[in-house]
């Protein structure tokens, strides 16, 4: 029986995904109102090696031969992945064993102003932080974080990580309506999100039930105008297409998005996909339509 890794899952993002979970349940700096996995148990900004490697290793390394077809190792779970001291010894013995196997992060951004944690993720392929709010008082209502941890440093940890770590990193916003979605709080987010710099924003709503009650989610026009929003930011909406929904290989201004990706040089289509939100399926599809009609996809 499996005591670290859950799945593999398929991931709109990620395509056949492994999770890790490097925690004790539920042990994190935040204590968010919207977490699926509930409300926090253990709330720390201290980290250890919370669930022992050597142990995490094993199941890793008789886990990935025995199914090739993953293709990322997400490490995610019921708390902050970057808390467990061993992450790094993790990521490396995934890259130095498992080379086949990318690596992807999803994390609170908490600690990433920490040069060990920074250090310990520079291998990683991906990683995702979250940043919900960037004002004290949304930071607050929204996360509930650790005693001493203000949405300055977050911010300042996340921008310091972004300046050293050269593998893709998306920022995920989840909009909580009523707190981060006012004119004031999206204008505070989006200066933090342009000081970060991300390779793409992903605005995340409300999908599974909520500790707190009240939390409800959005609606996807009100996701395209929050998105619309953090324009000229790289931006996307983490939520599936609905049937009466035009295509995306028939939208004019995606094609003009991917343009201004590809002109940046080579890119890959899973990294293509990654940043703009789009299925690999439908991606091909638009890609083939832009060459259809002779627009730059070099």
């Amino acid at each position: 029986m499996r005591r670290f890794l859950f799945g593999p899952v398929n991931s709109r993002r990620l395509g056949r995904s492994l999770g890790i979970d490097l925690l004790p349940f539920k042990t994190c700096s935040l204590d968010c109102v919207y977490c699926e996995c509930g409300w926090t148990t253990d709330k720390t900004m201290r980290r250890g090696e919370l669930v022992p490697v050597d142990a995490v290793l094993a199941e890793l390394d008789q886990a990935l031969p025995a199914d090739p077809s993953i293709d990322y190792v997400t490490f995610s779970g019921a708390g902050e992945p970057t808390l467990h001291s061993g992450i790094g010894r993790v990521i490396a013995h995934l890259k130095s064993h498992h080379s086949r196997t990318k690596v992807a992060v999803l994390t609170n951004g908490t600690l990433l102003g920490d040069p060990a944690v920074q250090e310990a993720l520079a291998q990683a392929d991906l990683v995702i932080p979250s940043l919900d709010a960037a004002t004290d008082a949304a930071f607050e209502a929204i996360c509930r974080p650790a005693e001493g941890l203000t949405v300055a440093a977050v911010i300042d940890g996340i921008a310091a990580f972004r300046r050293t770590y050269s593998g893709l990193l998306l920022l995920e916003i989840f909009i909580v309506p009523g707190i981060n979605d006012t004119p004031d709080e999206l204008a505070a987010l989006k200066r933090a999100a342009t000081r970060i710099a991300p390779d793409a924003i992903q605005l995340n709503s409300l999908d599974r039930p909520a500790p707190d009650v009240s939390v409800i989610p959005v609606d996807s026009e009100t996701l395209r105008r929050i998105a619309e929003f953090f324009l000229p930011l790289p931006v996307q909406t983490v939520r599936r297409r609905n049937a009466d929904e035009p295509p995306p290989w028939n939208d004019p201004e995606l094609f003009k998005r991917i343009s201004a990706l590809t002109a940046k040089g080579p890119i890959s289509l899973g990294r293509l996909a990654l940043v703009t939100g789009l299925r690999e399926g439908d991606l091909a599809k638009t890609l083939a339509r832009m060459d259809a009609q002779e627009l730059a996809v070099d």
